[in-house]
């Protein structure tokens, strides 16, 4: 046995079996009515709603247990503009010349396109950062583990918390996003991994038709 502290385990929950599916079948539903948004409304999000949401967030598993990351959550009008305008420098020249002709071909049904009003319109961006090393007691370096698979779970769970508490979400990575870091005042260990844009609606919100791949060709019991 670890010598590492431990305590019971006093969290979990057990259902009947019935219960455990009707439970399982409410989330998944749930879930699979998010959809990607860009037309948001201007409405206000009470922060106490962002906190928990974040908090959800921070219960993620992760590598070690060093919780990789940092979330910056952004209503300021004069800095959401500021990302707008960094944000749509790089995504112009994405369309211009970064992008394949196969990924704009990928592209085109969705609508997408260089101009980002929704990062003013929202009145929520939240900027995720991923940890790449941590600063050590006698100032040097110590290694983070699994960053990449931790941040992406945790980023699931806060678009779940989120749409859990009636908002809609999009995601946005402008590449490179170097710039989140300047703006938002970010060490250079913490690599941007994500650009969340939170918020409702807007009234008349229109999204594209698409299809979600049927459960026997996204998983396979053995």
């Amino acid at each position: 046995m670890s010598a590492h502290p431990t305590e019971p385990l006093t969290g979990h929950r057990a259902y009947p079996d019935g219960e455990m599916l009707t439970r399982a079948e409410a989330f998944s539903r749930a879930l699979r009515r998010r959809r990607t948004v860009r037309d948001f409304a201007a409405t206000p999000v009470a922060r106490e709603v962002i906190e928990q949401a974040l908090l959800a967030a921070g219960g993620a598993p992760n590598g070690a247990n060093l919780q990789p990351w940092h979330f910056v959550a952004i209503s300021d009008a004069a800095t959401k503009r500021e990302i707008r305008v960094a944000a749509e420098e790089e995504e112009r020249e994405f369309y211009a010349g970064r992008a394949t002709p196969e990924w704009l071909e990928d592209l085109a049904p969705l609508g997408t396109d260089a101009e980002k009003p929704f990062l003013e319109q929202a009145p929520w961006l939240i900027a995720i950062f991923a940890e790449r090393w941590r600063r050590a007691s006698d100032g040097g370096r110590r290694a983070n583990y699994y960053v990449p698979e931790s941040v992406g779970i945790a980023t699931g769970f806060l678009i779940a918390a989120l749409h859990h508490a009636g908002l809609v979400t999009l995601t946005h990575t402008p590449s490179p996003m170097g710039f989140l870091n300047r703006i938002l005042d970010r060490p250079g260990n913490e690599k941007p991994f994500l650009l969340l844009v939170v918020g409702h609606p807007a009234d008349g919100a229109r999204v594209p038709v698409i299809t979600k791949k049927p459960l026997d060709r996204i998983a396979t019991f053995r």
